[in-house]
């Protein structure tokens, strides 16, 4: 913890970021949607005293992470979400509420993963867009994004906007917390001018802190660059780790290709090179769950087949008594707001008359 002089006088931005107000603003978004879970209603029985400890523990410099809890999801895909403790969430939260606009105004306008305004259904209809103007498409994913990032590199591209020692103190403690928890998910990758102390460089975001959401945005801001502004990509978008470029030209977008692996190896990642295929968009174009044509989307099968294993488990949840009407209300509800986004309403027909809720047997549970 001796990486900073304790004595010396906390710059503006970090005074900002100790400051009651912002630690307040940062346990309300901590706590949304979850003040009825063990981990904040804790924090929050003793609120005040809690913000005041944490506080102190970041004046004084002695604030350190917490150990992760880790588990496993399989939708959309097989992943390792690492929960951070209630009091890091709201560090976490502090700390982007002071940087994240430093970065925010640098990002291009089609970067839409976890950023206020985008998200999957504007990258779905941005996607459609140019799905009506291009003929082809390159659709590019990273191999084991968030397990693939190196420290290093992240902590000199966070540092091009967070000049201030103490800050970037904290983001050195938040980031190096991360070393290792996905080490199981990572297969050793060798570039160009690697000695054997390669395999040591500290890598690794945990997938599940709000910070390596943001984080992955700034990691992969200067690929974002190269594209528009080196390839002259104009019909380019992002998210998260899936990007796919545009053009008439399908000789073009192979060229695009082989300069897109060259490129990212600066930043020690690999695209999945056999799925990386030069396609005509005419054809329908995968994308977040969707497969999208020029004038309608569909829903991918694979999401349709996962979607009724999940609602019909939820439904035997109800009818055992283990969750409430509302619980099952809302997952229903939620799904249907997602589909609708695509041509789905006979699929919505047909998941929902599989689904026969029989009448209340027994007092229910009220919790989900």
């Amino acid at each position: 913890m001796n990486e900073e002089n304790q004595d010396d006088e906390l710059t503006p931005a970090f005074s900002h970021l100790c400051s009651w107000g912002n630690l307040l603003c940062a346990w309300r978004k901590a706590a949304k949607g979850k003040r009825g879970l063990a981990p904040a209603a804790a924090f929050e029985s003793q609120l005040a005293d809690r913000l005041l400890e944490l506080q102190q523990a970041l004046i004084s410099r002695q604030y350190g992470p917490g150990g992760y809890v880790n588990f496993v999801i399989h939708e959309p895909k097989r992943r390792t979400i690492s929960a951070a403790p209630f009091r890091d969430r709201v560090v976490h939260h502090a700390l982007c509420n002071l940087i994240e606009p430093r970065f925010e105004r640098l990002f291009i306008a089609d970067s839409f993963a976890n950023r206020t305004g985008k998200g999957t259904h504007a990258a779905v209809a941005r996607l459609q867009r140019f799905v009506r103007r291009y003929r082809y498409v390159l659709r590019v994913d990273i191999v084991k994004h968030f397990a693939s990032i190196d420290h290093d590199i992240l902590l000199g591209i966070l540092a091009t906007q967070i000049p201030e020692p103490d800050v970037m103190q904290l983001v050195r403690r938040i980031v190096a917390s991360g070393n290792g928890v996905l080490d199981h998910e990572y297969r050793m990758v060798w570039f160009a001018g690697d000695d054997l102390l390669a395999a040591c460089r500290p890598r690794g975001l945990p997938i599940g802190n709000l910070t390596s959401q943001f984080w992955s945005n700034c990691y992969l801001h200067p690929f974002d660059q190269f594209v528009k502004r080196q390839l002259r990509c104009s019909a380019y978008l992002r998210y998260v780790d899936d990007f796919a470029l545009f053009s008439d030209d399908k000789a073009l977008l192979w060229q695009w290709k082989e300069a897109i692996i060259e490129r990212l190896a600066r930043y020690r990642l690999i695209i999945h090179e056999a799925s990386a295929q030069v396609e005509m968009t005419r054809d329908g174009i995968p994308w977040l769950g969707f497969v999208v044509y020029t004038d309608y989307r569909r829903i991918k099968g694979r999401k349709v087949r996962n979607t009724r294993r999940a609602l019909a488990a939820r439904l035997a949840a109800y009818h055992g008594g283990k969750i409430s009407f509302a619980a099952l209300d809302a997952s229903i509800t939620g799904w249907i707001n997602h589909v609708r986004y695509a041509d789905s309403w006979g699929l919505r027909k047909s998941v929902l008359n599989d689904l026969v809720i029989e009448p209340a047997r027994h007092k229910r549970s009220q919790r989900s």
